[in-house]
């Protein structure tokens, strides 16, 4: 088989990059999937679409990835489960200046976003205790996806450009002539030959590309969500992420609330392939503790059910989209819990580097998300961190 393009991995980012470079032109593409699209880590996100970062080429690439989700249905022709609820966050006084200076940046880049006082957030979440917060930003144009269904979207669109999608079909090994990668060997014995390959892998790429010499840093890191039935029709509440107890929660289905930790300062490393897929006992208490602490007006509530994903968490905690020391491999992994509401922008930008060598946003320098950044030291990193939150902001 021969293409222009070979994707190693059919979840979000490399639906996302197939369905980008079909909007560039580029429809010689193959994307091979070991199981189904959509079926690894893509999944078990909780979808948070939010351009609140310090980092401003991450705010813009949410920017860019809102603009999409918003026009789905005209794009895709149907529902991707983006539902537009808002966003709040909120902050104690000692992170109240990297707020201000955090809004301000994103506004420079486009992101729709100002600060509220805490009677409007009231107004917002009437069942929260708001008093140990100091200031709050607000995002109108804000809220959650669904991962999967977005990742189906784009290989549905990809496919009708006329993308193949190989599913069930692994790919094994890189073939190389020299410092230049010509294809990929796939579990069924056939070669895939490619001028370019795009890993896509995820919790799985340092492995992956071990054996080439390609060191992207990776952890794969256990995150556990817990859902809640919070006693009470809460509505069509915002997302509200709290950065003084370190949480967010966001309405989901059945009027259930989902619940997830925001202090990664020690996070929990995992095999990708056994793992387990449940809150455990210690985490159901740290719900309990904390969303009990916040949201004292929830009469009745109790959890429902729980489960557990992982991350591909680079050092410095944003992703890597990026050509490496092998001609015609580039690399799009280590998203760190931001790949959803980047999604959009991460294709484009692969598109870009297979296209043009470079991107073509100059909101979105090519430059922040190399991979040599590591070596070199030069970590991406907010200029506005917050205290207790920096690696998710």
């Amino acid at each position: 088989m021969i293409a222009d393009v070979a994707i190693i991995g059919g979840g979000l980012e490399g639906a996302a990059a197939a369905w980008a470079l079909s909007q560039r032109g580029v429809t010689d593409v193959v994307v091979l999937e070991r199981n189904t699209v959509g079926s690894g880590m893509t999944g078990k996100s909780s979808g948070i679409v939010r351009c609140h970062y310090g980092v401003s080429s991450l705010a813009a690439m949410a920017t860019v990835g809102l603009e999409v989700f918003e026009k789905a249905e005209e794009i895709f022709g149907d529902d991707i489960g983006f539902r537009q609820t808002g966003y709040v966050v909120g902050v104690g006084p000692q992170d109240v200046d990297s707020l201000r200076k955090s809004l301000a940046a994103q506004r420079s880049v486009g992101v729709q976003t100002e600060e509220i006082d805490a009677a409007e957030v009231a107004k917002l979440w009437p069942w929260a205790d708001l008093s140990p917060f100091a200031a709050f930003g607000w995002e109108p144009r804000g809220g959650y996806g669904d991962a999967y269904q977005t990742a189906q979207a784009f290989a549905v669109a990809a496919r009708a450009a006329g993308v193949r999608i190989r599913q069930g079909v692994a790919a094994t090994e890189l073939v190389l002539d020299g410092d230049r990668v010509t294809g990929v060997r796939t579990s069924d014995g056939d070669i895939v030959s490619a001028g370019t390959v795009v890993i896509a892998t995820g919790v799985w790429t340092q492995p992956f590309l071990a054996p080439y010499g390609v060191d992207v840093p990776i952890r794969v890191v256990r995150e556990q969500i817990v859902l809640i039935s919070p006693g009470v029709d809460v509505g069509r509440v915002p997302v509200f992420s709290d950065l003084v107890s370190l949480q967010y929660i966001r309405p989901d289905v059945n009027g259930e609330i989902l619940f997830g930790n925001s202090d990664l300062s020690d996070p929990q490393i995992a095999d990708p392939d056994r793992y387990v897929n449940r809150a455990d006992e210690a985490f159901v208490d740290l719900t309990v503790d904390r969303v009990g602490t916040r949201f004292p007006g929830f009469p009745d509530p109790a959890i429902t059910c729980s489960y557990a994903g992982c991350y591909d968490a680079t050092p410095d905690w944003n992703p890597v989209i990026s050509t490496t020391g092998i001609e015609g491999l580039i690399v799009a992994a280590g998203f760190s819990g931001h790949g959803v509401k980047i999604a959009p922008a991460v294709g484009r930008l692969v598109a870009d580097l297979v296209v043009d060598g470079r991107s073509n946003d100059p909101r979105i320098p090519e430059t922040d998300f190399r991979l040599s950044r590591f070596a070199e030291g030069d970590l991406l990193t907010s200029p506005y961190p917050y205290v207790g939150a920096g690696q998710m902001r």
